[in-house]
């Protein structure tokens, strides 16, 4: 996942189409309506750490609506949340202001397996296979 310090976020180029998205936003109609076709980038808010409709969102946006661009999180991003957001479907979040990138850089580190699947691989770890060692 790629975190974006607050502050630093690059300025979309022209040939870059980036939607935001309410949280109650009407996902099928927007597919439906081809609001999703040649998008780059969806940026999905947290308007407060509580609020956890862009989870869904997103894994909704992967999922069925089969969108492979970036979906951004935006708002009160705080460190303890980027490991789910990142299982959810999210590529790139832009941290709420005071957080330290290096911190939540950390969070990956520290949750590098899980055994449940997730929208990054959605079978559980037992149908994985064996683990392979690198030569």
């Amino acid at each position: 996942m790629k975190i974006i310090a607050n502050g630093s976020e690059p300025v979309p180029t022209d040939s870059q189409k980036v939607l935001k998205i309410d949280n109650d936003a009407d996902l099928a109609a927007l597919a439906a309506g081809g609001a999703l076709q040649d998008v780059d980038r969806i940026e999905l808010a947290f308007p407060k750490f509580t609020d956890g409709r862009a989870y869904s969102q997103a894994v909704l946006l992967r999922r069925r609506h089969g969108f492979k661009g970036d979906i951004r999180a935006t708002g009160d991003v705080l460190i303890d949340l980027l490991v789910h957001m990142q299982r959810s479907g999210f590529t790139s979040a832009v941290l709420a202001e005071g957080v330290n990138a290096d911190a939540a850089q950390r969070q990956f580190d520290r949750y590098a397996a899980f055994y449940q699947g997730d929208v990054l691989e959605p079978r559980p770890h037992f149908a994985r296979g064996p683990v392979r060692e690198a030569a």
